[in-house]
């Protein structure tokens, strides 16, 4: 069964609303909230973004893929089909039907390398859901 695929209005290539918004975050956790949306960004041509629900969020084209999000003590790098994300360094939470995210904590040692390959993975998931109807 095929899940029809969420798709945002008004993405773009470079948003100024979240230039706008990393600068609102300023400080530890907004810079991780930076670093990794910069990753996203970096996935690939066809990338562009948008400012949804208060966070920045990575799409092709109009299907997003990932977001950042800063909460007060940690921030989220989410995945819009995280539940079908292979995960076998299991940064993934959530427990809803599509969505996961990776919380992240200042001090805290992250697995870059685990979390750079969800980012490539959501990527080429969409990808591959958008190509593929």
């Amino acid at each position: 069964m095929r899940t029809k695929l969420l798709r945002f209005s008004g993405a773009v290539e470079r948003d100024p609303a979240i230039d706008a918004w990393m600068k609102q975050h300023a400080g530890e956790l907004g810079a991780i909230a930076h670093q990794w949306f910069e990753v996203m960004r970096k996935c690939g041509d066809e990338v562009r973004e948008l400012l949804h629900d208060g966070c920045p969020v990575a799409c092709l084209g109009d299907a997003p893929f990932g977001y950042v999000n800063v909460f007060r003590s940690h921030v989220n790098v989410g995945f819009f089909h995280g539940a079908a994300l292979p995960d076998p360094a299991h940064l993934l939470e959530g427990a809803g039907k599509l969505m996961r995210h990776v919380k992240l904590r200042q001090g805290t040692a992250t697995n870059a390398a685990a979390l750079r390959t969800l980012i490539d993975a959501a990527y080429w998931d969409i990808k591959a859901r958008v190509e593929n109807g």
